[in-house]
This record gives C-alpha cells, structure tokens and sequence, in this order.
C-alpha cells in the first residue's frame, strides 16, 4: 500500500566539479604554447574582454600564475606581441636588402606583407582591433613595428614618389592603402560567407590568396611600366 505520495524518482549521482588549480600546481604548457594560445585569446576577445580568470581556463593554470609569471596582463600582452613579430621583420629586412631596385623593393614586401597576414591571423586580428584605440598598446605595437617597418621602406617609397611611379600622398593614405588589404585578411567569417568554396584551409591556399590580392592592389599602386609585365 501506498500513502498517496508519487514516489520521487533517484537523482542522478553528480559528477565532482574538478578541482582548481593550485598556486603552486606545475603547469604544463611550454613558452611557445603559452604566448600562443595567449594570442589566440586576445585576438578572440580582445584585450579588455581578456579576463586573467579566461586566460587562466585557456592556458590550465592557476589564476595567478600571469601575475606571477609576467606582472601583470598588460606586461604579458607585451610578451605576446614580442613572441608574435619575432619573425616578421627579420623576414622583411632581409627582402629590403636583396632587391635590386625600388620597384622590384615595394612588390616585394608587400607580397611577403600579405602573406605574413594571411598565415598569422592571431597577430592580424590583434593588430586590426587595437589600431583603432588610442592606447599605450598601440604605442608599443606602433614603436616595436609599425614605425620600424615604415621607417624601412619609406626611402623606397618617397624614391618612386619622386620619380611618378606612385602618387604622391600624404604618408597615412598610403600606409591605409598598403595595410587596409592585408588587415582584412583576418576577415575569415565574411570571407567564408562571401565564397565558402574558396575558404583558405593550407598554408598554400591562404598564400595564394594573399598573393591574389597583392597583386592587385600592385597593380593600382605600382602598374607595370610601358613595356613590362607584371609578375606579382
């Protein structure tokens, strides 16, 4: 017999919640892995919205250890940034100092510009996004690669200026006209909706479609002179 009750059925036993990280738990990621996925996740989220609590579920470490580590999450964004250029300008250097002449100077970089921004969306997105705040990121990423790259090829650039091979105009229409392209780059979900056939998913695809776009903003910027074809 029963009492008139509806007997309540078992609860299913809950899983323990894992347990936190201690201060002093080892943490098993390497440098590289640690500033990349740091990247990955101020790309994702930018830098305000980058949490010490969400770069310490990301990393698997203690919600001190960037304090501990680096300082602060400003100083480790800084480390992040260094980890990421750590390759770009020496690659850039050395196609300034191969080149022949000034046309052959400009195609080239931007070429290798491009094909940086297409296979380092990370740094890209994170570059586009803090381009467009008045910060003291944007000084550091201004003064550790932004001048430093202008500065290099902007004796090139005033060369063909003088000579009417580019239009003369001011420095900042032409660093827009230089960069813009390569920013949008990082655009993969409108890229993905605009042509889902062509979505980059190599290293090949995402240089062939850098190279694409290179040559044709070459191909406004710097045209072929009378009697040469265009190679970029």
């Amino acid at each position: 017999m029963t009492d008139g009750r509806q007997a309540e059925a078992p609860q299913a036993p809950q899983a323990p919640e894992a347990p936190a990280r201690g201060k002093y738990a080892p943490v098993l990621l390497d440098e590289r892995e640690i500033l990349r996925r740091g990247l990955d996740t101020f790309a994702e989220l930018g830098y305000a919205a980058t949490t010490m609590r969400e770069l310490a579920r990301r990393l698997d470490v203690s919600h001190n250890f960037i304090n501990d580590r680096y300082g602060s999450k400003g100083n480790f964004w800084r480390a992040v940034v260094d980890f990421a250029l750590l390759d770009a300008r020496p690659a850039l250097d050395r196609l300034l100092a191969e080149c022949r002449d000034d046309d052959e100077r400009l195609r080239s970089v931007i070429v290798q510009l491009y094909r940086l921004a297409a296979n380092a969306s990370g740094m890209n997105r994170l570059i586009q996004d803090e381009s467009t705040r008045d910060s003291s990121r944007l000084d550091y990423l201004h003064q550790r690669f932004i001048k430093p790259f202008w500065d290099s090829i902007e004796p090139t650039i005033d060369s063909l200026m003088a000579t009417g091979r580019i239009p003369r105009v001011p420095t900042h229409i032409l660093y827009f006209a230089v960069t813009g392209p390569a920013l949008a780059l990082a655009q993969d979900p409108i890229a993905d909706r605009l042509n889902p056939a062509a979505a980059p998913t190599t290293e090949q695809d995402r240089n062939s479609m850098a190279d694409a776009l290179s040559g044709l903003v070459l191909h406004g910027l710097l045209p072929p002179s009378h009697g040469e074809t265009s190679n970029a």
